[in-house]
């Protein structure tokens, strides 16, 4: 077991790797959000990393790296697998320095996230799709840069894209007017994680780094408890910028040493701070990206009257995911239920419910329904949006005395995977 940490970005490395990047990136703003402050009853400030110009740190970390190739690697060209945000780093990247790049994407990757790598690395990438997971991309392109020897740009378990990342700790230092009590940051494969925490850490070691990961994929988190890098069978891949199945080398021995905690935040509270932010800020951030705030809740006792970051890592949401991250926030705050109703196979059935089961807020929302002519009952899987949690248990209690009630499935997740 190796848990001992042999590589630690130095001050004057992340200073380098700024003076890098100075040109490339955007100095990203670091704003106070006055709504999350009042709140939590603190100053919470957004690092808003989202603003990039491929709407991520993401190049941060693939430019550095890609900076410090010898000229003949450059000429050679570079192999990355990525599934979004570290392709589009990539691909910008390879566009700024002229170095020919191809970039290995799984196959189910949607078109958009395809078009906007193509967007920022015009003639300079190529793309390959290829199996069905990130892991199954990863592999073909280790393989492939191995065979050409050409260098592969990890998305995070590499130096140089770490010292690259940890420039976002140096402008968060630099921008503060006051001391920072707490920063919270996304972890995903631990690049910008370690990067920011080991640099925050070397300076101001009185500072609280708390890393936050989608409770769906929590290999830094089992792999703390556990003492060893651990690659996860299964993850949930919901938040996919942040998502997987196993942490970097380099980046669990530094956040090992250098977090403070690593907490766990559930999917649907994601969606809730993403619906949040669109609809009072008109602020547009990625399952990743509301990370960091959806932090917050769990650490309202401890942040009370101190100075707060939050990293918004990124911005790269597919507009075709607001269904399912509206059904999946309203499932956790507890407003969304399914359930089997049994029908009566008579006239009048479905208006009874409608009319006396249902509370007078309460709103159907999926319907699905096959009459059966030979029994005395027709199930239906109902779904309904209550005005209020409280609303739940008189509404079953409703549906159970006038025996419309078959079954509850929101427990039950082999037959609620389907409809959501």
């Amino acid at each position: 077991m190796d848990t001992e940490v042999h590589y630690i970005p130095t001050i004057k490395s992340v200073q380098k790797a700024s003076e890098v990047l100075k040109n490339v990136v955007l100095k990203t703003p670091l704003v106070k959000n006055e709504y999350y402050s009042k709140q939590y009853y603190s100053n919470v400030f957004f690092k808003r990393e989202d603003l990039q110009q491929v709407r991520s740190y993401k190049i941060r970390g693939a430019y550095h790296k890609m900076s410090s190739l010898t000229a003949e690697e450059k000429k050679r060209g570079i192999i990355c697998a990525s599934a979004g945000n570290h392709a589009q780093g990539v691909a910008l990247s390879c566009k700024l320095l002229k170095v020919k790049g191809v970039i290995y994407m799984p196959s189910p990757t949607p078109k958009q996230k395809i078009d906007q790598v193509k967007m920022f690395g015009e003639d300079f990438i190529d793309i390959v799709l290829i199996g069905d997971s990130f892991d199954d991309a990863q592999y073909a392109a280790k393989l492939e840069s191995d065979r050409l020897q050409k260098s592969f740009i990890h998305p995070f378990d590499d130096p140089k894209v770490i010292e690259g990342q940890a420039t976002v700790g140096l402008e968060i230092l630099e921008q503060s007017d006051q001391p920072i009590d707490y920063i919270f940051v996304p972890v995903g494969g631990g690049g910008l994680s370690s990067g920011v925490a080991s640099y925050i850490k070397q300076i101001h070691p009185d500072v609280k780094i708390i890393g936050v990961e989608p409770y769906g994929a929590p290999s830094m988190t089992v792999s703390l408890a556990v003492n060893e890098n651990t690659r996860l069978d299964t993850i949930d891949n919901f938040v996919d910028g942040a998502a997987v199945k196993q942490v970097g080398k380099h980046n669990f021995a530094l956040c090992k040493e250098y977090l403070d905690d690593v907490i766990t935040v559930k999917e649907g509270k994601i969606c809730e701070i993403i619906l949040e932010l669109y609809n009072k800020e008109a602020t547009v951030v990625e399952p990743a990206g509301a990370l960091s705030i959806a932090a917050l809740k769990d650490y309202k006792n401890e942040i009370y009257q101190k100075n707060v970051v939050c990293v918004v890592s990124g911005s790269n949401n597919d507009i075709t995911r607001t269904a399912e991250i509206k059904e999946r926030a309203l499932l956790h705050a507890n407003l969304k239920h399914y359930f089997i109703v049994k029908f009566p196979q008579r006239a009048g059935a479905l208006r009874e419910f409608v009319a006396d089961i249902l509370g007078p807020d309460d709103d159907i929302t999926h319907f699905e329904y096959t009459k059966k002519t030979n029994r005395e009952n027709g199930a239906a899987v109902v779904g309904l949006e209550l005005k209020s949690p409280n609303d739940l248990q008189p509404l079953i209690s409703r549906m159970k005395r006038a025996n419309f009630y078959g079954d509850y499935l929101n427990d039950k997740p082999d037959l609620f995977q389907f409809l959501i």
